[in-house]
């Protein structure tokens, strides 16, 4: 299918906020910080490409100018975007693909390369369930593993070998921050972004002399239907996360894009083999005390 104050007192931003329509026009895309056209002429395939971040990576792609490819396993999940397209004017392709199977992505990148190839690849496809290591099942480590850490793999070879023939490109591979710190309860999905990470910076050094570059970027916690479903499914979980972030909230899929859009524009063409980490500060720990909260010290320890 083708078709053309402190953090806990702030009002809690929502996706549905930040990207519903309003009098004034069409709703947000991630592409309206940047400069207009910023892709104009390029071409880009986002797998995953019609849900959650995939899917504002591949609005903000289209809205700057980029004919945008959104792949998946099931095209139904494509819909909403073809739609918008239409009636915007963008050039958007849909296409099936399992990134699992190594035939189907190898066949894809031919077609394409036969019409031009891609200048942008964003490895975004990803399944992700909260469950203790000891009751994983072998079927759904594999699962995992072989749409994150395999998938990648498959993406990034068979469009990267038609990126290298023509001298440029960019590929772009969404992690998470428990890539490199660990989390209870994800250790497939950890694995497997860690996985990624590894692969970021080592395709990173090989291929630079190509014209490519290789980066990740690390979304936090962002509202999607498929994260709130299946690692933060009531609003109790959900302020426990929060409590936990430095700037008091979740972030939002369009700002999670926003900086992937970045990351792909030329003007990060000097970074390469980079994970950049969107989370709000929620990395880097949370604070040992709270104004108002320090124990007040003894009459003898206050003595100079």
């Amino acid at each position: 299918m083708i078709a053309r104050g402190g953090p806990r007192n702030l009002e809690r931003v929502s996706d549905t906020r930040a990207t519903q329509s309003d009098a004034t026009g069409p709703r947000a895309t991630a592409g309206d910080g940047l400069v207009p056209a910023t892709f104009a002429g390029s071409t880009a395939l986002v797998t995953g490409g019609g849900t959650g971040l995939g899917l504002e990576i591949s609005r903000g792609l289209a809205q700057l100018g980029a004919r945008v490819i959104c792949a998946s396993r099931s095209v139904e999940h494509h819909s909403a975007l073809l739609e918008e397209a239409a009636a915007r004017g963008w050039s958007v392709e849909s296409r099936a693909l399992d990134v699992r199977e190594p035939t189907a992505v190898e066949r894809l990148a031919r077609e394409l390369d036969e019409r031009g190839g891609i200048d942008h690849l964003v490895n975004n496809a990803a399944g992700n369930f909260v469950c203790p290591a000891e009751r994983l099942s072998s079927r759904a480590w594999r699962a995992v593993l072989g749409i994150v850490l395999d998938g990648t793999f498959y993406c990034s070879r068979y469009f990267g070998r038609g990126m290298i023939e023509r001298g440029r490109g960019q590929i772009l591979n969404v992690v998470a921050t428990y890539a490199w710190t660990g989390m209870p309860g994800v250790v497939h999905s950890a694995s497997a972004k860690a996985g990624v990470l590894a692969m970021t910076r080592t395709l990173a050094v090989e291929w630079a002399r190509h014209g490519l570059r290789v980066n990740a970027i690390a979304p936090g916690p962002f509202h999607s239907d498929g994260a709130a479903n299946n690692l933060w499914p009531d609003d109790g979980m959900r302020e426990r996360i929060e409590e936990q972030i430095p700037l008091g909230r979740f972030g939002t899929s369009l700002e999670m894009a926003q900086h992937s859009l970045y990351l792909l524009s030329p003007a990060a063409a000097y970074i390469n083999g980079e994970c950049l980490t969107v989370d709000g500060g929620l990395s880097l720990g949370r604070n040992m005390w709270r104004e108002g909260e320090r124990r007040t010290p003894a009459k003898d320890e206050a003595r100079p």
